[in-house]
């Protein structure tokens, strides 16, 4: 909210948010900071504006560069001291002549001035002084009617019942009822007990998401680190709060710690951006964009701060640049969330602006923020959503799903409005990690165990066609990431995906042959993007390679089995899907998605990954929790023909996976289908399994050597990707020595290349 420059100080005006009247008063030019709590000035016109005005939801007080905002539970305890304050003028009449005497009219001006400075004055500007200046009136009238002469007596006791039933009303709201138990002593103009009563959220003018700043009253501290890097740093706090089972995850960024001369240059430099209507094709590259912003607004900045004779410095002018990109071309508070490693979801939910932004934390589960966005800032992101992605979000397109990558972030993001979202706007942010997942990772997550990734490691070598099964934020794309690195950089990759979630441009980096593809979203019915199913067709026309689905969702299930059973014995083809179970799949892909039961057998791999919960409820954790194969004789239901073998179930008593017996005895068909194509493994189940476990104690031993040297780079996908090669190469040069890689040795001379590389990295 900008006031006109003619807009009379303390004069404020109403407008409709979201479905609610939020009353901005004008403090612009005030001596003073306004706070209910602090002052009995604002606490006072509050009450006067609430008079007028009784319908607002959110009062704001506005200043030059810092707003604070009181929400309806705060302004609902000052509208009922409004209430009070019209009942006993009005209903009452309290400072009428016939309620403070009776014929006599001697102790009336004594009554007058103290009953009108209780109710004028002190009941709008301090209402426990009020209450608790009333008590002591009526322990003083209490005494003098022990003096007083008969003829007095009657007068005396209205009286006494007057100031009685004040006292009593007072006692009866909310505010006294909160504080009652520590009233005692408290003189008329202590106002240390607002502070617990009123706790405004700042919102610096040049964003108009707000912050609640305070910390929570009798809040534990669970947590506390830094997030962001150089001059852009924030800090988060995790609080506990009583009689709550969601913690609050407490925000403090840098734009609302800014001395008032750096906001007052934020708000003029963010005045001059904003006439700037960026285009379409300004977003098609969003980080140069970016790049060209910073540097406007850092010349920007200096020069402003020249014009008003401030110096900044190079960390300043740097500081204040990053926000005020953030705040006009970027997402604002949003984008600060990402940069928190340890964020996996993001939730902004209808009717914004009523209720807070909810985070999922990977140590904390569920959390409630600090933060409370506003519908101005919820549409800018909606409309640059739009141009990025270059997809609708419309009544007849209620629904984007696009990605957004800002530097070392990337994001999934899910944007929902009316008429699917009757509220409004609604958003879900799926945060990926900076840098992709590795087995090794998750091994150290607990998600997988050594023999699992060993498993899986040696499926993807097999060239196995593979489904990643799971529900939502089970981390089927990450473990899907994580298997993309397990193929031999020589061969090439396509990926196939409608929102970009896979880490192509990290893997590019590794010198990976990588393609990708970005195709028509299943929800779209129409969009100049290529349909799903026509992309991954066109796939195979890209010559020999490994393909890669983001995610298989409708029509393209059936082009994904025609690539599975032209790529099968080539090269590795696998994908995501929504499920609980192999034989949830089968049900889904057959019957939902119309793929034939003979097409179904192409899969080879079935992987599922879910979320269990501890007893209590509260807490959830990532496990893989079968790895199964399809097998290949049964003709229509693989659940009655045992088409389903587990290689690998979850035991939860031991919270790990486990081998099954169909596993240690060698009855795989698929594990025995690999070896029949390697010399020295064919009709050798032994060798077979020794290299699965060979590979699990590699990747068992990454794990515990980054533990112990204190080196978590070594888990990783650089160097990940590197151990990968050499085991390849000295697997390479065991085979020509003895005809079959062997563990035994294998692992002693990739023992002595991590040992060395351990020691050149401490070196450097």
């Amino acid at each position: 909210m900008i006031f006109k420059p003619e807009t009379a100080i303390y004069n404020y005006e109403i407008i409709r948010e979201a479905g609610q009247e939020v009353m901005y008063i004008n403090y612009i030019g005030a001596p003073f900071v306004p706070s209910l709590a602090d002052s009995a000035v604002c606490m006072a016109r509050t009450v006067d504006a609430l008079l007028e005005s009784p319908t607002v939801s959110r009062i704001v007080f506005v200043q030059h560069n810092q707003n604070y905002s009181y929400d309806l539970q705060q302004i609902s305890m000052l509208f009922e001291i409004a209430q009070l304050y019209n009942y006993l003028l009005k209903q009452e009449k309290v400072l009428s002549v016939s309620e403070l005497t009776l014929e006599c009219q001697r102790c009336l001006p004594q009554r007058y001035d103290s009953l009108r400075y209780l109710v004028l004055l002190l009941l709008k500007q301090d209402p426990i002084g009020c209450y608790v200046e009333t008590k002591r009136l009526l322990r003083d009238e209490r005494i003098n009617a022990e003096k007083m002469p008969d003829e007095c007596a009657s007068c005396e006791t209205r009286y006494i019942r007057l100031l009685e039933k004040i006292a009593s009303m007072l006692a009866e709201t909310r505010i006294l009822k909160s504080v009652m138990q520590e009233i005692e002593g408290l003189h008329v103009g202590n106002r240390e007990l607002y502070k617990k009563l009123f706790r405004p959220i700042s919102v610096p003018n040049f964003t108009f998401t707000r912050l609640m700043a305070s910390i929570p009253p009798e809040a534990q501290l669970l947590d506390e680190y830094v997030i962001g890097e150089g001059v852009d740093k924030s800090t988060v706090t995790i609080f506990k709060v009583p009689n709550s089972i969601v913690p609050i995850y407490h925000l403090i960024p840098q734009e609302f710690v800014l001395s008032d001369d750096e906001a007052t240059l934020l708000n003029l430099a963010r005045e001059v951006l904003t006439e700037h209507q960026p285009k379409a094709e300004e977003f098609t590259d969003p980080e140069r964009i970016r790049n060209v912003f910073f540097n406007i607004s850092r010349d920007l900045l200096t020069e402003l701060s020249e014009s008003k004779k401030k110096t900044l410095t190079y960390k300043q002018l740097t500081r204040l640049a990053t926000i005020l990109v953030r705040h006009t071309i970027g997402f604002g508070l949003i984008e600060v969330l990402l940069q928190d490693e340890r964020l996996q979801d993001i939730v902004i939910n209808s009717p914004v602006g009523q209720t807070p932004i909810f985070v999922r934390h990977q140590d904390f589960d569920e959390c409630s923020t600090n933060i409370i966005s506003s519908i101005q800032d919820v549409d800018g992101w909606a409309a640059k959503f739009r141009m990025i992605s270059g997809r609708p979000l419309d009544e007849a397109n209620p629904v984007l799903d696009t990605d957004l990558i800002l530097s070392r972030v990337r994001a999934r993001i899910a944007v929902m409005q009316q008429p699917l979202a009757p509220d409004g706007l609604a958003y879900a942010i799926r945060r990926h990690r900076d840098k992709p997942w590795t087995l090794p990772l998750f091994i150290k997550q607990r998600m997988i165990n050594p023999l699992a990734a060993g498993l899986l490691s040696f499926l993807v070598d097999g060239s196995r066609t593979m489904l990643i099964a799971g529900t939502r934020s089970s981390g089927k794309t990450s473990l899907l990431g994580s298997l993309m690195l397990e193929i031999m950089p020589k061969y090439r990759i396509i990926t196939v995906e409608d929102t970009l979630e896979l880490p192509v441009e990290a893997i590019r980096k590794l010198n990976y042959d990588i393609v990708r593809m970005k195709v028509r979203a299943a929800l779209l019915k129409a969009t100049t993007e290529v349909p799903a199913d026509e992309g991954i067709r066109t796939s195979l026309r890209l010559g020999d390679s490994c393909l890669i689905v983001g995610e298989v969702r409708s029509e393209e299930a059936r082009a994904l089995y025609e690539a599975m059973r032209v790529g099968a014995l080539a090269n590795v083809v696998a994908g995501t899907i929504h499920g609980a179970s192999p034989y949830a799949i089968f049900d889904r892909v057959v019957n939902d998605l119309n793929v034939p039961v003979t097409s179904f057998k192409a899969t080879d791999i079935i992987a599922v990954a879910n979320p269990i919960k501890s007893p209590d409820g509260m807490h959830s954790w990532r496990r893989m929790l079968q790895i199964t194969e399809v097998r290949k004789h049964w003709t229509k239901d693989p659940f009655e023909e045992r088409g389903f073998a587990d290689l690998l179930t979850y035991n939860i008593e031991k919270d790990e996976l486990e081998a099954t017996d169909e596993l240690m005895v060698g009855e795989s068909d698929v594990l025995k289908d690999i070896a029949s194509n390697v010399k020295g493994w064919a009709g050798n189940w032994d060798a077979l399994w020794d290299n699965i476990l060979l590979r699990a104690k590699i990747k068992e031993e990454l794990l515990n050597a980054s533990i112990k040297a204190k080196i978590p780079e070594l888990l990783e996908a650089p160097f990940v990707v590197k151990s990968n090669s050499v085991f390849h190469q000295i697997s390479s040069s065991i085979r020509e020595e003895i005809g079959v890689p062997l563990s035994k040795e294998v692992l002693p001379r990739w023992q002595k290349w991590l040992k060395d590389e351990i020691k050149r990295a401490r070196v450097d």
